[in-house]
């Protein structure tokens, strides 16, 4: 990615500068590619997150995964108040899972609300339900609907396909008993950001596959749906900010466990060859994000199919700012947009 770097040095405080501060402290360094202009807050953002690290070193596991619990700690805006916040187990292929339950709805006589399985990103390594709590919240309060965060197997301790059949196991269960929870089983939706997007929309296929019965929409949050990594948007930005190359082939090293697992469907589901059925979809994507045009082949090979999408690119954004709302506020405008999109395709009432 050809960019001009800002002159002086980031830190942490800079992260937190307005908009308008922080289009003052870029001129004449905006970064731009492909008739795209990076957001401002995006661009100190991701050159903060570029200036902390080492290119090439990955922690051990503890540090790693506490990193990103650190950095939506500091970055992200805290979770709404919800009339209900608790903890649940439920049955998995190798023991229970742990999971979320997100609900805005105080009134336990409230008649059964929609349910929305959350599978969190994180490149299948990091992230848990402390990473997605604000996220997690913000979209039970804008949907009205019931969102269960699951917390899956992580890799590289369970490889490929420990976090599908998790997350498979999860949403059959939400499907035969919601309504434990004060959930609707008719109505249960899956979204998922990066990885997690992947695992929804693999939810989403194997359901239909199995001739079971689809979500009823899911939304895709920058997904990752090809393990190719040969899109024009993975090479442009092989530098990108937050999942350069280098990071995205050491997440793919340690989920799957050899080339055979690349084409694999339930890896790469864009290499799908039969989308009809699949359910209506959002499919979100950010303009400099390495991501960007796969999640976008998946949007168009959908609408191919007869399925109802939506595809939204927020052109100049950066992967994960979803959860970097703090420091970068188009990332609650994006929530927003999800939640206003789940609330009319489950049927939600205010």
């Amino acid at each position: 990615m050809t960019e001009r770097q800002t002159a002086p040095a980031l830190t942490l405080q800079h992260t937190m500068m307005s908009e308008q501060e922080a289009r003052r402290f870029l001129d004449g360094h905006r970064i731009s590619l492909g008739g795209r202009t990076m957001d401002p807050k995006a661009q100190i953002v991701g050159e903060f997150t570029k200036s902390i690290r080492v290119p090439g070193y990955y922690p051990p596991l503890p540090e790693l995964r506490q990193q990103l619990k650190t950095m939506v700690g500091l970055m992200d805006e805290p979770a709404p108040s919800l009339a209900r916040v608790e903890g649940l187990s439920i049955p998995g292929p190798a023991g229970p899972i742990a999971a979320r339950l997100y609900d805005a709805v105080a009134d336990k006589a409230a008649p059964p609300r929609p349910v929305v399985a959350y599978f969190h990103g994180g490149g299948w390594v990091q992230g848990d339900l402390d990473t997605h709590h604000g996220l997690c919240a913000r979209l039970a309060a804008r949907a009205g609907a019931l969102v269960v965060a699951i917390d899956y197997r992580l890799a590289p301790e369970h490889k490929f396909p420990a976090a599908v059949l998790d997350c498979m196991a999860a949403y059959r269960w939400l499907r035969a008993h919601a309504s434990q929870i004060g959930g609707d089983p008719r109505r249960v939706a899956v979204a998922g950001d990066s990885a997690g997007g992947n695992l929804s929309a693999v939810v989403s296929q194997l359901a239909a596959r199995a001739g079971e019965p689809v979500p009823t929409c899911q939304v895709l949050i920058y997904p990752a749906v090809d393990f190719a990594l040969d899109t024009p948007s993975h090479k442009e930005l092989e530098d990108a900010h937050i999942i350069p190359r280098e990071r995205i082939v050491w997440y793919k090293e340690q989920y799957l466990s050899g080339e055979a697992d690349q084409s694999d469907l339930r890896a790469s589901p864009l290499r799908a060859t039969d989308l009809k059925g699949q359910p209506p979809t959002l499919v979100i994507t950010a303009g400099f994000d390495p991501l960007r045009d796969e999640g976008a082949a998946y949007a168009n090979k959908l609408g191919a199919a007869g399925v109802d999408v939506v595809y939204r690119e927020y052109a100049g954004q950066i992967h994960a700012f979803v959860s970097l709302t703090k420091v970068i506020p188009q990332g609650l405008t994006c929530t927003e947009e999800i939640g206003d999109y789940l609330k009319w395709r489950l049927g939600a009432k205010a």
